[in-house]
């Protein structure tokens, strides 16, 4: 896991090496083991190394391969990289890191085939030197990050948002893109492939770009994930699959251990590691919320699988020393404020360990969330004239039959935006004035009403592409800023093929995420399973009316606020008013605003 920088450039030679030093710096924090730095033809090229697999500097980066034609960067973990090797025959290794499997593949595969056998979690730059190419790509499920920015001087791209927007042939230039902005504040993330800025964005995942020096660019989706169902039948039993990848990700020279909280999906995970890895430990969350705290139930799993477990106390103290450098991880606006536990847990484990296993993709490839059982359960409703149902809801909520604003949406993709949507639509459209959202994000919200079966695969979709996303952005950035890897088994290829070729039925919350809980009742008592869903949270709102409203006010109401000349201010500042005048309850989109404002003055963006 690590953090890299690149220059490729159109019209204008590569910048000063101390400028792209200092640019290279920023992601420091990624990789604290080694910095080096190329520099060739109107390509610059730096990286900064988490040492994982073969941590001598045989595994440092840059990298060119042995033919000299590929040179490298490379930040993610292959796991599929031993099977690789011996399968195409790989010999004369110089090292035994995954970094060193991928070099020789590009040399006998080339690009795009090379891409297509990989496994893992990535974000990779390669420079073709025969052809004079620069590719980008991103691994399938989106979980490594990477940036670029396009310009008349050439491409920058890099694994943190402001080493983009902060490199000399952006800085001087950037400009908000109101779209982009709007569907920050809506959703708390910037969307794939677009960022705040016009001219700096996202490799999707899965996606594959090449760019020559004329500044042409070719973009192909290599992910093979669609939105309609793929009928197969299953070769492997799930827990076959899930093991083998377990065993896959357990892999390192470095101490490993996974996270466990309360729910279905980290135990499965634990549970599987602690039968292939005896000395795996645990890490679990405490918050002094009782209606937030999930730590007993984890506690009793720890305890049944005989893990031994580090408890980790989030308090409001926490928030108090924590919440300036919490801000700081993250270089992009980032509205998930269950960032500050992650980042407080992060911080905890990499005393003892330098990567960790995650949970995070359970509840998103097989249906965990309830809102994707209340849309199934509400969408009859729109099989209906708007000039039908939004009377006959009126009626029907009042004489207590129903209890539901579903048929006041006027289309259906509106009501499942909503569903992940943390500001109201009417303080949006107040806020952002005749600015509709990008095609890319109508595209992920675009639903066929149908049989019910094809649309839960389009929940599962949107879930993955749109609100799993956010989720990977948070552990991302909170786990790097303490140099923690964190891998995500889940979100393995085969497990994902595995869910996509699978149609389940969701009527009731007892079958929500069934094929885990299945799964988790061999491994632990069933009693366990099926509890209150609390997630990672803390309790917000009591913090934002206290610990926190003093820096609130502060930052929101008496500072200058980023964005003004597309943002209606005075609609934003209005709505945290009311929270505080105990109008409306919403601390996640308080939060939203919040943290927009501390983006901004966290990381010296320019007014």
């Amino acid at each position: 896991m690590c953090g890299f920088l690149a220059e490729y450039t159109f019209s204008a030679p590569v910048t000063p090496p101390n400028t792209f030093q200092t640019l290279l710096a920023l992601s420091k924090h990624r990789g604290p083991d080694a910095t080096n730095t190329i520099q060739n033809n109107g390509v610059q090229l730096g990286f900064n190394r988490l040492a994982i697999l073969d941590t001598s500097p045989k595994g440092n980066q840059p990298k060119k391969s042995p033919s000299n034609r590929y040179h490298v960067v490379f930040n993610g973990e292959l796991y599929n990289y031993k099977d690789l090797a011996e399968t195409h025959g790989l010999t004369n290794l110089a090292s035994t890191s995954d970094t060193e499997v991928l070099m020789h593949l590009l040399d006998k595969l080339g690009v795009e085939t090379t891409i297509q056998t990989l496994n893992g979690m990535f974000a990779i730059v390669i420079i073709d030197t025969k052809t004079d190419l620069c590719y980008l790509t991103r691994d399938f499920a989106g979980i490594k990050p990477l940036f670029f920015g396009k310009s008349v001087s050439g491409l920058v791209a890099a694994s943190q948002f402001n080493q983009v927007y902060k490199h000399p042939w952006h800085n001087n230039h950037l400009k908000l893109k109101p779209d982009s902005v709007k569907t920050y504040f809506a959703l708390g993330y910037m969307q794939a492939p677009d960022t705040v800025y016009k001219d700096v964005f996202q490799v999707k995942p899965g996606e594959l770009i090449c760019i020559n020096r004329q500044g042409d660019i070719n973009k192909k989706q290599q992910s093979h994930f669609s939105k309609n169902q793929q009928d197969a039948s299953q070769n492997q039993p799930l827990s076959s699959v899930l093991k083998n990848v377990v065993s896959k990700q357990l892999v390192s020279d470095v101490p490993i251990a996974t996270f466990l909280s309360g729910g279905i999906d980290s135990p499965l995970i634990g549970a599987y590691a602690k039968q292939q890895k005896n000395a795996i430990e645990a890490f679990t969350l405490q918050v002094a919320d009782a209606k937030l705290n999930e730590s007993d139930i984890a506690k009793a799993y720890a305890k049944h699988l005989k893990i031994k477990q580090h408890i980790v106390t989030v308090s409001p103290e926490d928030v108090r020393s924590e919440i300036e450098a919490h801000f700081l991880a993250f270089s992009e606006p980032f509205g998930d404020y269950s960032s500050i536990p992650t980042y407080v847990i992060s911080k905890e484990a990499r005393k003892r360990h330098t990567v960790m296993l995650s949970g995070d993709g359970g509840d998103e490839l097989f249906f965990g969330y309830p809102r994707m059982l209340d849309i199934l359960q509400k969408r009859w409703w729109f099989k209906m004239p708007y000039t039908v149902r939004k009377p006959l809801a009126a009626l029907t909520n009042k004489l207590g039959i129903t209890q539901t604003w579903a048929p006041y949406f006027k289309v259906f993709n509106a009501f499942v935006f909503n569903k992940h949507a943390k500001l109201p639509k009417a303080v949006l459209d107040k806020a952002f004035k005749n600015v509709k959202y990008s095609s890319t994000l109508k595209d992920l919200y675009k639903f066929k009403n149908k049989k019910k079966t094809e649309l839960l695969h389009q929940l599962r979709y949107n879930e993955f592409y749109a609100h799993l996303q956010r989720v990977l952005i948070k552990v991302d950035r909170a786990s790097m800023a303490n140099s923690l890897e964190v891998r995500v088994p889940f979100l393995d290829k085969n497990v994902i093929e595995w869910a996509w070729k699978t149609s389940r039925v969701v009527k009731t919350k007892k079958d929500l995420k069934k094929d885990l809980k299945q799964l988790l009742a061999n491994e632990v008592p069933e009693h366990f399973i099926n509890q209150k869903k609390m997630g990672f949270s803390v309790p917000l709102n009591h913090w934002l009316h206290n610990q926190l409203k003093t820096d609130v006010i502060k930052t929101v109401f008496h500072t200058n606020f980023y964005g003004d000349t597309i943002i209606n201010v005075a609609a934003l500042r209005d709505y945290v008013q009311d929270f505080y005048d105990n109008k409306h309850d919403n601390a996640w989109g308080v939060w939203h605003i919040y943290a927009w404002q501390k983006w901004w003055l966290a990381h010296g963006v320019k007014k």
